[in-house]
């Protein structure tokens, strides 16, 4: 009896220990984690998300939400959008600007705080449960902490061990989860951006309309979005270049008339791209978004793969926790990554061929957009979700053969792109393998070409 009493509470503390394995834990509660839980307990699975920082926190960033993002959401997600864009007005280094217009809404504008509280909260809603004020300092899957080769443990800064079935790794572009599983980024970019607060009869001109520049640095660019009595106003280039992203920003924001604004926050990130070989998993452990390395390369738009890949990362953890063996999770963990580079890894190969030509010929790229109905139109249908830059390449012949061309005049053949940033032959032939135009779109009055004087000035109501 009593040794039955002792093997009675073995199999209890047995099961003590096995209640306290989460399913699923996922590192960063951003677009990418907050999708990552939201799509793991919809599954049904016992989801922990956690968060160094308290909620809502601000993050630097456009706030953007096009086509692709919207689609990415929950169910029922209502979208807190400050401005409805419909026009786009393009510059090159405040010269020759043209506005672009269409009847249909090209794309939203959100602030960050709000929109990522909000899909933690839908998370939250499926059943995910939220820890705020969690700093993962790193994660193993072998040693003392670790109880079997089913589980992961996520060792917290304050010494607290959490044991989950599968890790999902949203941690941002700085991500420990990203280097446990060993992301290699090849291409590093700076962002400068600051939220000004202005006028009512500023923020009345800005309505509607955004401001993309192209800038003096290779591969650099600003814009000014306007989010209600506030314009973001941001610039990004290679990082190494420091000094001059900070002149191009402090340069740009006086020439749209706004210097004598005081900004409200002031700040900088880096932007990581991951390399094209590029692990995206090790063992239990998943990663997406920023910590994977997952942008477009070209515009650094994060958002849209942030919560594309966070969907994923959290569909593939549910079938990571369930497997039995290393073997069965090393294979839904390969899926996972085979999920992201079939659809993300395409897009991203035409990307880095995008921003190898934008790096050289910025002036060829604005007169397209600006100059080329069909052009403008594929622009439009990108950022509408109707279409995507990866996908135009493989099905238009005559997109896929122009690309062709670039490569061949900007040299990427050799798989060094300008900057050290191009492409290779194995991203170029993924995006060469295998739209339709606008009719709503209409063309606005063009600005003055040749002269400082750009509408992107002028629109900024303060008499420039």
């Amino acid at each position: 009896m009593e040794d039955g009493g002792v093997e009675d509470e073995a199999v209890r503390d047995a099961a003590d220990g096995a209640a306290d394995v989460w399913d699923v834990v996922v590192v960063g509660a951003g677009p990418a984690g907050a999708s990552a839980a939201y799509a793991a307990a919809v599954a049904g699975r016992r989801v922990l998300l956690l968060e160094k920082s308290e909620l809502p926190r601000y993050k630097t960033c456009g706030g953007g939400i096009i086509g692709p993002s919207r689609d990415a959401l929950p169910p029922g997600f209502e979208l807190p959008l400050q401005d409805r864009v419909h026009a786009v007005t393009f510059s090159l280094e405040g010269r020759f600007a043209r506005t672009r217009r269409s009847r249909r809404m090209l794309f939203g504008l959100i602030n960050r705080p709000e929109f990522d509280a909000q899909l933690v909260e839908h998370a939250q809603k499926a059943g995910a449960e939220l820890r705020t004020g969690a700093t993962v300092i790193r994660v193993e899957q072998h040693g003392p902490a670790v109880p079997d080769r089913r589980t992961a443990a996520v060792v917290l800064a304050d010494g607290e061990t959490i044991l989950a079935r599968a890790v999902v790794g949203a941690d941002g572009s700085a991500s420990r989860i990203g280097a446990h599983v060993g992301v290699k980024m090849g291409q590093v970019d700076l962002g400068l951006e600051a939220e000004i607060p202005v006028p009512q009869s500023v923020a009345e001109d800005w309505k509607g309309r955004v401001l993309i520049d192209w800038g003096p640095m290779p591969g650099s660019y600003g814009w000014v979005f306007p989010k209600g009595d506030t314009l973001t106003v941001g610039v990004i280039s290679a990082r190494g270049e420091g000094a001059a992203t900070k002149r191009y920003l402090e340069d740009f924001v006086a020439r749209l008339g706004l210097a004598g604004f005081e900004p409200s926050i002031s700040s900088g990130h880096l932007t990581r791209c991951r390399t094209d070989d590029s692990p995206l998993s090790r063992g239990r452990v998943l990663v997406c978004g920023d910590a994977a390395g997952l942008l477009e390369p070209w515009t650094r738009e994060g958002i849209s793969y942030a919560l594309r890949s966070g969907r994923l990362a959290g569909e593939w953890a549910v079938r990571v926790a369930e497997a039995n063996d290393a073997v069965d999770a090393r294979r839904q963990a390969l899926n996972y990554a085979f999920a992201v580079k079939a659809g993300l890894g395409v897009e991203m190969a035409v990307g880095r061929r995008m921003l190898a030509v934008f790096e050289r010929r910025p002036g060829l790229l604005h007169a397209t957009l600006t100059g080329l109905r069909p052009a403008w139109n594929a622009f439009a249908d990108i950022t509408r979700g109707s279409a995507t830059l990866g996908g135009m390449v493989r099905s238009n012949g005559l997109a896929r053969r122009a690309l062709e061309l670039l490569d061949k005049r900007m040299d990427t053949s050799s798989g060094v792109g300008p900057a050290g940033r191009g492409v290779t032959a194995k991203e170029r032939d993924a995006a060469g393998s295998g739209g339709a135009e606008d009719t709503e779109g209409t063309e606005d009055a063009k600005g003055p070409e040749g002269t400082n004087g750009s509408e992107g000035a002028k629109g900024a109501g303060t008499g420039a």
